[in-house]
């Protein structure tokens, strides 16, 4: 015999909920097992006086590609030419990426 529509949502709504509950315990777990070492690396990165990840030092939209803004690299023209080596290793962002 085969269930109302409805029984199947709620079927499906409570094997959500529950996914959803393992994920946050998970979570909850993998927080108190790496507490210590995340303590031990802020001490680190407060010691050090660290700010945000640097990949590349020559370019202002090279050094944290989701902190550039958009227009930066074609300060000399849209079809200008790269001028430092890191923007050959960095990609284009998914959405100039053909597809």
């Amino acid at each position: 015999m085969a269930g109302r529509k409805s029984d199947l949502f709620f079927i499906a709504v409570a094997l959500w909920a529950a996914a959803f509950g393992l994920m946050a315990a998970h979570a909850h777990h993998r927080n108190r097992s790496a507490g210590p070492r995340l303590e031990e690396e802020a001490a680190l990165v407060e010691r050090l006086e660290l700010t945000d990840l640097c990949l590349f030092t020559d370019a202002r939209y090279a050094r944290h590609p989701s902190m550039a803004d958009l227009h930066t690299a074609f300060q000399d023209s849209p079809m200008a030419m790269e001028h430092f080596p890191s923007g050959t290793v960095i990609p284009p962002p998914p959405h100039l990426r053909p597809r």
